[in-house]
């Protein structure tokens, strides 16, 4: 099975509605790990790796966020996997 990594952005309003936590929790539901932190500009910035569908199953939650969020934008950029395990979010 192939791993891919995904690294995005989220920019709105992002930070204390619980986006890392859901994050974190679809992401473990999905298998995929990575990590997600709450950026110093008021964004949230993550990282997935998993099997594709996974991968692009959280990218779309990021773009949507949970139900107390308002993202505005999101960038996503593909990157190397690096072989991490687990999600943590900091």
């Amino acid at each position: 099975m192939s791993t891919i990594r995904r690294r995005v952005v989220v920019h709105g309003h992002v930070q204390g509605v619980f986006f890392r936590d859901s994050t974190r929790r679809l992401a473990e539901a999905h298998g995929v790990a990575g990590w997600a932190v709450n950026r110093d500009d008021g964004a949230v910035e993550a990282a997935f790796e998993g099997p594709p569908q996974a991968v692009d199953a959280l990218v779309e939650f990021a773009a949507e966020g949970p139900p107390d969020a308002v993202v505005e934008r999101i960038e996503t950029h593909d990157e190397g996997p690096e072989g991490l395990r687990g999600f943590t979010i900091g």
